[in-house]
């Protein structure tokens, strides 16, 4: 085998094929990070069954730590007729078998952002903020430093084994979290070519929607369903939401797409999406928004019409589920994140409970004795659950004590059960006459402490919840690019040999 030829292939990312195993690069293997990882993943199998998943669906919610699950569970509860006040209600997920906590820092910081917590469990190696599948060996922003560093990714390897693959996400589809499942570069915000700098171009580095369209066949994603589709057409053309494209380069990569690919589709639409025949479609890109999809308690104001992640995910499922061989899916919600950021509790849990009636239809819609489906969260937020409320207490409501009366805290003001360390609530969160203030209402931002444009992620441990073969492997306390290693060992990736 010519070894050049090789080594040029792993650095475009691709997956050199030999007996169903794909061949990683030393930059990968060699990490302490990875070694560290498969030896552990692999010391576990060797107490327990190795009863093999021929699918493996991972959900991420995006933001969603452990006291947005707390309030979402009762926020969900509390809209239950005859609930015990909402505190009893379990979401989906969290009544699966195995459970672990996960570290999520990453490799240059305490608290994480998307690109590198994602990198981790895609490709098993922790990385730098900001920089999407390559070595924290590359220095962000800087495209010839991250040459010869790229790292392969699950998605890549399913592709190698002959598995179908597929992404969704409520946010664009080339943002972190999903571009980190099938791109490779040292800067995340490189969405479309017009991003690229001077320095990116003359070394050839490619924006994140050009991989995801330009790929071989056999190591395309079968399904790509989210928002961004900006970032794939010509900034010359207006789309159907009379929204501009970003592209300076002249590609239409939805057009690309359905010409690449067999039996493929584009869809913008929802009318579109819910007329796509899945016995029929092997290949379907779904871009339903210019930019991030809309939350979910907005999402049927949209003129255009959006697909819920429920029906994303339930689609993908019919159209994965044809090849013989299995599949890896990985679906986010994304904007579970994006409410956090803006101080606005209502919306981040409407798209947590939707994000559980997601987990609930495919775990309805597979075979529990050949799916493993995994559960969990990128990294969490400063947001806190605080107070004495009485058991009932509206989890978005003022706080009133035991016997129902009003908190007042020393500023002789009331305050919400839920809150911030930080954020844009501390500038314009109202303090003063808060008890004729509607803090149940969507718009309605929590407050917060230390004043800030943008609320911030944070730093401690998120959950990871999982059911089906492998799921056993879900327990205790691990390092975030362990979730790699399990569904590596689950379904026989050829990653590294265990």
């Amino acid at each position: 085998m010519n070894m050049k030829k090789v080594a040029a292939l792993v650095s475009c990312s691709l997956v050199t094929m030999a007996a169903n195993a794909a061949v990683l690069p030393a930059t990968q293997t060699d990490s302490l990070w990875f070694k560290t990882s498969a030896q552990l993943v692999s010391d576990k199998t060797l107490l327990t069954n190795k009863t093999q998943a021929k699918n493996v669906i991972l959900f991420v919610g995006d933001g969603m730590g452990v006291s947005t699950l707390t309030a979402a569970r009762i926020f969900q509860g509390q809209q239950i007729s005859g609930n015990d006040g909402g505190e009893e209600n379990f979401l989906s997920f969290e009544q699966f078998p195995y459970t672990a906590l996960v570290k999520t820092y990453n490799t240059n910081q305490q608290t994480p952002d998307s690109a590198g917590t994602m990198t981790a469990m895609a490709t098993g190696v922790k990385s730098k903020a900001g920089m999407l599948s390559v070595s924290d060996s590359s220095i962000r922003g800087n495209c010839l430093s991250s040459k010869g560093n790229e790292l392969i990714t699950l998605i890549d390897l399913a592709n190698a084994k002959g598995l179908s693959t597929g992404v969704v996400s409520t946010a664009r589809i080339t943002h972190a979290t999903p571009a980190a499942t099938y791109a490779a570069t040292p800067e995340r915000n490189w969405e479309a070519d017009s991003n690229l700098p001077a320095e990116a171009i003359t070394n050839e580095c490619k924006d994140i929607a050009y991989q995801l369209v330009m790929r071989d066949e056999a190591n395309a994603l079968s399904v790509a369903l989210g928002g961004g589709r900006r970032n794939f057409i010509p900034d010359t053309v207006i789309d159907g939401e009379n929204k501009s494209g970003r592209r300076s380069d002249g590609l239409d990569l939805t057009q690309a797409w359905t010409e690449n690919f067999s039996n493929a589709a584009y869809v913008w639409d929802k009318a579109g999406f819910d007329a796509i025949d899945a016995s029929t479609t092997d290949h379907l890109l779904g871009l339903f928004n210019s930019s991030h999809m809309e939350y979910e308690a907005d999402r049927l104001d949209d003129t255009a019409g959006e697909p819920s992640l429920t029906e994303m995910t339930t689609k993908s499922i019919e159209i994965l589920n044809k090849n013989e061989k299995g599949y890896l899916l990985i679906v986010e919600s994304g904007r579970i994140d994006h409410a956090h950021h803006a101080g606005n509790a209502y919306r981040a849990l409407v798209d947590t409970v939707e994000f559980s009636n997601a987990v609930k239809a495919a775990f309805e819609n597979t075979d529990p004795d050949e799916t493993l489906i995994m559960v969990t969260a990128d990294h969490s937020h400063v947001f806190t659950i605080a107070g004495y409320p009485e058991r009932g207490n509206p989890i978005l409501g003022l706080v009133h004590n035991v016997g129902g009366d009003l908190a007042i805290a020393k500023d002789n003001s009331p305050y919400t059960t839920l809150g911030y360390t930080n954020g844009p609530g501390a500038v314009i969160g109202q303090r003063d006459d808060l008890s004729s203030v509607d803090t149940e209402q969507k718009n309605f931002q929590q407050q917060a402490l230390v004043p800030l444009r943008s609320e911030t992620h944070a730093g401690e441990d998120i959950s990871l919840h999982a059911t089906g073969p492998g799921a056993h492997l879900a327990q205790g306390v691990i390092e975030q690019n362990v979730i790699f290693h399990i569904i590596n060992q689950a379904q026989s990736l050829g990653g590294t040999k265990y």
